[in-house]
């Protein structure tokens, strides 16, 4: 029988994992800044929403509700973040599970396929640049399960697979709720 090799931190008659080191609880101080940090976004969305007009519109819901509504929300979250914070923050959670470091590269073919559908819904429309930003956004989230990106046919799948979810939505807008969205044509179908 093979004895044992125990990491250098872990003596005999421990298991390693009681003795994995537990990272410690963010401070008071920087849980205090992130419930300012969201309480300063909710007083920003607030002063937004004043230069709204709030002249009652679709059932007498005026164009200012949801901004007030978010802001509202977001001033209870930084609210509650910051009574917890005060009371001495989140030292009872769980480590969080996932990987050490964010992955980076999966996260460039997310944000890409964003920015790429920012950049081109004018000019290619609503259908192609909404199909492009799901093959790239499916793409990093693969990546970032370790599954690898596929190949040229994955990449035509998900090409395809956007446009079969991006259609119907344009469709629904242009034909059916008569919302302008970008078009390829001007028949206003692509």
């Amino acid at each position: 029988m093979k004895p044992s090799v125990l990491p250098p931190h872990v003596s005999d008659g421990e298991s390693p994992a009681e003795t994995l080191p537990i990272a410690p609880p963010p401070s008071v101080a920087a849980q205090s800044a992130v419930a300012v940090g969201v309480l300063g976004v909710s007083g920003a969305l607030m002063w937004g929403a004043t230069a709204i007009p709030a002249d009652a519109g679709y059932a007498g819901v005026g164009p200012n509700f949801l901004p007030w509504v978010v802001a509202v929300a977001l001033a209870a979250c930084g609210v509650g973040l910051l009574v917890q914070a005060l009371r001495g923050g989140f030292q009872h959670l769980e480590s969080p599970s996932g990987a050490a470091h964010g992955d980076w590269w999966a996260l460039a073919w997310v944000a890409g396929g964003v920015l790429a559908n920012a950049a081109l819904i004018t000019s290619v429309g609503f259908i192609i640049s909404c199909a492009l930003c799901y093959a790239l956004a499916v793409r990093g989230l693969r990546l970032s399960e370790g599954r690898g990106g596929g190949g040229l046919h994955r990449a035509m799948a998900d090409l395809l697979t956007g446009v079969a979810i991006a259609a119907p939505v344009f469709w629904l807008f242009t034909k059916v709720l008569a919302v302008n969205l970008p078009a390829l044509t001007a028949t206003g179908w692509l």
